[in-house]
């Protein structure tokens, strides 16, 4: 074999080490710098001593009898045991100055410079590019040596490994001289720190050489020597810091895939992963490092996944690794539990959760990989029951909960797609990398897993409300005791009763209704703790849950949407009798998740569905939803106006108008439901959008819900917009062949005559309410649509049902004269009754659209007797309509002439 592999893995190790090297480093430099810093402040405030006086100054001052003693100090008044003489003259002593070194507070340490470049460059640069030389030029003297030849393989392994001796011992004496000497730290780069990973480096490197390039070492031994170096790193970190530690963990769980043979032996290979995640968890434990913890258990997880693709599956030491690893984490990890570091009470830690979740995750892969296999199954629940008796006496591993619902629903998820792979395809076929054979495993060790774990969680769940003077504990413990039960019955009802219609399974979801009811009832009754009113709220939940289960388990399919709108509406009463803001939102997320439901399949039925018109599945899949929706909202809104509300009452809003159009499009194409638009549909659609939008109208007027003032917008929206594409352009009949029916009784009083009276009665509803270019617009679109309407009767008359079909001749022309402008006259008759200017103004357009008419088209287009009736009776009416706006409307009353003055 050639040197190069042995040439690029030595340059990776060596680099690789001094980078967590140079890490350490940091670390221990910026520790030095605090120590430095405490000790001189140590110093600083220590007691000062008063300064001896010499003896002259003494002698000068006794001389002296007009100057004042010197004051003694409180020592020296302690040993005397007697007062001072008393000065019998009246000399004051000289007034002290005001900042007088005895009056001066202790000087403090000055702040810690930050080290400069030059200092940077000297004490830390240096020593780092020094270690680096140092590994790499064992490994090039190595290479040089191979390559002239001047030594065997065996010395030069031989060689390697004195050196890494060498730079192992280098490391611990400088580690010792300097914890034994005197002088003072000072912030320079971890020494002992830095030879320690080089020759740790070093002897990776020998090690694997005499195994992988000269075949000096069998895989057992060179699998245990690595093991054994990776082992002595880990616990040389206890002396040289956190550096070591990262390099013997990553050494430690590559070693494996250095040292590899054809046969793999996964007993020894786990048992040899149990001791250093052991090692690793202990040195994580004293030093209290989190990153190695989490380091160690994301390469232990990895480990689980080479073996997993095999056809022959070793169960047996694959579920030794995770409950050593699981066992290990709880012991070592979790923050509270047995020999773990503490923490406050009611905090959750996401180490210790995340541990117990990793190896719950690790043991899901293995029964899913084994096809469920009873060995995997054992461990599982194992692994699963052990979560909660952690979680119990832990608060800090509560979050685990959560892991262990979720692989749990995983699980018997995935037991019930391979008992029925029909469930695999989906409208694009079948999913890609899924068999569609199932392979069953034990039903009965299923079974009663299913009752263990639902029976646990919940019961669990109900005990452990009360227990903690936190909030989050006792909710994630009542999520999990009110998900898991419901998850597992379903998918359980999914494998065994294959999603079609079971009493067994209604009963047992009664049953669950039942359990979840009673302990409401026991949790409601008690006195307030922390998380107690969302707790509760949870079981009122899962209660409404499981009976909405037990109908759709007793009923139809389609019944699931029903179940869980009245579940929503269920809901919103709950809160009614106890005010619990959550219940809130779950009224509002059963909401959400019936409208995901109709956004799958929205016939909810699939072919189902029936061809009775209005009596068929949507009356049912959409009107009761609605319904429900409806008075959930009427129990909300006695609260507040909140979020919740708003989309409850938005999913009211939605499944009224869905019902509406689903059962249009059900009648106009005969329920086939997949037919082209029709002019009837379009006709329908825009009444009842219209409808509704001025039922939304009213009702807003007295609930001021912002919902339901977008609502009425949003259908009246749709209604124009249908209208102006559908009725006028792509369903026109006057443009598309298409057989309007009947002389009177026809498509054209339903499709222009009916949305222009609602268009009517729509405007005057936001009279007042909304801006006046809103309620004028949608007069317009009325005066529009009436102005169709007369123009396709008209044309009815002449043609018969089909309306695009021959050609216009005078006297067609002359009616249509005629007609706008009766038209024209009604709308001023109307607006004169009732005192209206918006139908006199709506007369004026008409008939200014008549005299258009005439001048452009009628003088062109019509000759003889009708040109001339034409504009004959177009002038009579506007005479006529110029005398009734002087006569009435507008009329002038002239004053009475001045009465004749008499003189008296």
């Amino acid at each position: 074999m050639s040197d190069g592999p042995f040439d690029v893995f030595a340059l990776i190790i060596a680099v690789i080490a001094f980078i967590i090297a140079i890490k350490a480093s940091s670390q221990a430099a910026e520790l030095r710098r605090r120590l430095s810093s405490l000790e001189e402040m140590f110093h600083a405030q220590r007691p000062v001593q008063p300064p001896r006086i010499p003896a002259d100054v003494w002698a000068e001052a006794s001389a002296t009898p007009s100057a004042a003693p010197p004051p003694l100090v409180p020592q020296a008044e302690a040993e005397a045991g007697t007062p001072p003489p008393l000065v019998t003259e009246d000399v004051s002593p000289p007034p002290l100055a005001a900042n007088t070194e005895a009056d001066a507070p202790p000087p403090r340490a000055a702040p810690a410079l930050a080290p400069g470049f030059e200092e940077r460059l000297g004490t830390r640069w240096v020593v780092w590019i020094g270690g680096l030389a140092l590994a790499l030029g064992g490994f090039f003297m190595v290479r040089y040596s191979i390559e002239a030849g001047l030594v065997g393989p065996g010395v030069r392994v031989f060689l390697g490994g004195v050196f890494a001796l060498a730079l192992l011992g280098a490391g611990e004496w400088s580690r010792r001289k300097e914890s034994i000497s005197n002088i003072a730290a000072l912030p320079i780069a971890n020494i002992p720190a830095i030879l320690t990973a080089a020759g740790t480096a070093v002897a990776f490197a020998t090690i694997y050489a005499a195994y992988a390039l000269y075949g000096f070492l069998v895989p057992a031994t060179a699998f245990v020597l690595l093991g054994l170096v990776a082992l002595g790193t880990l616990a040389a970190a206890l002396l040289h810091g956190p550096a070591l530690a990262g390099l013997g963990v990553v050494g430690a769980f590559v070693t494996p895939i250095l040292v590899s043979s054809g046969k793999p032996d996964y007993w020894a290979l786990y048992i040899y992963l149990a001791i250093v995640t052991a090692a690793s968890f202990g040195l994580a434990r004293i030093r209290l490092w989190r990153w190695l913890a989490v380091t160690t258990i994301a390469f232990a997880v990895l480990w689980i996944f080479p073996g997993l693709d095999t056809s022959d599956l070793q169960v047996a030491p694959h579920a030794f690794h995770v409950i050593a690893g699981f066992v290990l984490a709880a012991l070592l990890v979790v923050c509270g539990f047995m020999f773990g570091p503490t923490i406050e009470d009611g905090e959750i830690e996401p180490v210790s959760s995340g541990s117990l979740g990793a190896y719950l995750f690790g043991a899901m892969l293995i029964v899913l990989s084994s096809a469920h296999a009873d060995l995997a199954l054992l461990a599982f629940t194992l692994l699963v029951g052990a979560t909660l008796l952690v979680a119990w006496r832990a608060p800090a591993a509560t979050g685990a909960l959560g892991a262990a619902a979720a692989t749990v629903f995983v699980v018997f998820a995935e037991w019930a797609v391979r008992a029925n792979p029909d469930m695999l395809v989906l409208p694009g076929g079948p999913i890609a990398g899924i068999a569609p054979t199932a392979i069953d495993s034990a039903v009965t060790l299923h079974l009663v897993m299913a009752a263990i774990f639902a029976a646990g969680f919940g019961i669990a769940g109900f005990l452990a409300q009360g227990r903690s003077n936190s909030a989050i504990i006792p909710v994630v413990w009542s999520v999990a005791g009110v998900a898991t039960p419901i998850a597992i019955l379903v998918a359980l009802y999914a494998r065994v009763a294959h999603l079609d219609r079971s009493i067994p399974f209604a009963i047992l979801a009664v049953l669950l209704a039942a359990a979840f009811g009673a302990a409401t009832e026991a949790l409601a009754r008690r006195e307030t703790r922390p998380g107690a009113m969302i707790s509760t709220a949870l079981f009122a939940t899962g209660t409404l849950g499981a009976l909405a289960l037990a109908l759709t388990f007793a009923l139809e399919k389609g019944w699931l949407t029903i179940a869980l709108a009245l579940m929503s509406l269920g809901t919103a009463w709950i809160s009614m009798q106890r005010p619990i803001p959550f219940l809130r939102w779950l009224a509002a997320i059963f909401a959400g998740l019936v409208t995901a439901r109709i956004g799958y399949d929205p016939r909810i039925v699939g072919d189902a569905v029936g061809t009775t018109p209005i009596f068929n599945w949507l009356l049912w899949g959409y009107g009761l939803p609605a319904a429900s929706f409806w008075a959930a909202s009427l129990f909300l809104r006695r609260r507040a106006d909140d979020a919740p509300l708003r989309m409850v009452e938005s999913a009211a809003i939605l499944f009224t108008a869905l019902l509406a159009f689903m059962e249009i499009r059900h009648f106009a194409t005969g329920g086939k439901m997949t037919d082209a638009p029709s002019l009837l549909e379009c006709a329908l659609q825009v009444c009842v959008m219209l409808a509704l939008a001025i039922g939304l109208e009213r009702l807003r007027q007295r609930s001021r819900s912002v919902v339901h003032n977008v609502g009425a917008v949003v259908l009246t929206a749709i209604a124009g917009l249908v209208g102006v594409f559908g009725l006028l352009i792509l369903e026109n009949p006057l443009l598309w062949r298409t057989d309007v029916g009947g002389a009177v009784f026809n498509l054209l009083l339903l499709g222009y005559a009916l949305p222009a009276v609602l268009m009517l009665l729509l405007s005057y509803a936001v009279v007042g309410e909304r801006g006046k270019a809103y309620a004028n617009t949608i007069a317009g679109g009325a005066l529009l649509f009436a102005l169709a309407y007369v123009t396709l009767e008209i044309r009815r008359f002449y043609h018969g049902p089909i309306l695009s079909s021959g050609a216009t001749m005078g006297a067609e022309q002359y009616t249509y004269s005629i007609g706008w402008l009766g038209f024209g006259v009604v709308l001023l008759g109307v607006g004169i009754l009732v005192n209206s200017e918006r139908a006199r103004l709506a007369s004026a357009v008409v008939i200014a659209l008549t005299i258009l008419k005439a001048f452009v088209i009628d003088m062109s287009t019509l000759t003889g007797v009708y040109r001339a009736l034409s504009f004959m009776c177009l002038g009579i009416v506007l005479v006529a309509i110029g005398w009734l706006y002087q006569r009435i409307l507008f009329r002038r009353q002239v004053a009475p002439p001045p009465a004749p003055q008499t003189s008296i």
